[in-house]
């Protein structure tokens, strides 16, 4: 496997689980320091979407049919 393909194969495992620990903490990090006003509404949107995600994938989302 070249360099190329590994840096590949890495970004696309593991962009999306660390995109959402990315919001998840800058949500939480803007959670516990904001008083009130914009720093809610941005831990608000930072948290939802991780937990949108969660249930979308665990819980919402309907298996697939079988193949042939």
């Amino acid at each position: 496997m070249t360099a190329r393909a590994r840096r590949r194969h890495f970004l696309f495992l593991w962009a999306w689980p660390i995109v959402l620990g990315v919001l998840t903490a800058t949500g939480l990090v803007a959670a516990l320091f904001s008083e009130d006003g914009w720093g809610d509404v941005l831990a608000g949107i930072c948290l939802a979407i991780p937990t949108a995600t969660g249930l979308w994938f665990g819980a919402l989302r309907r298996p697939a049919p079988p193949r042939d």
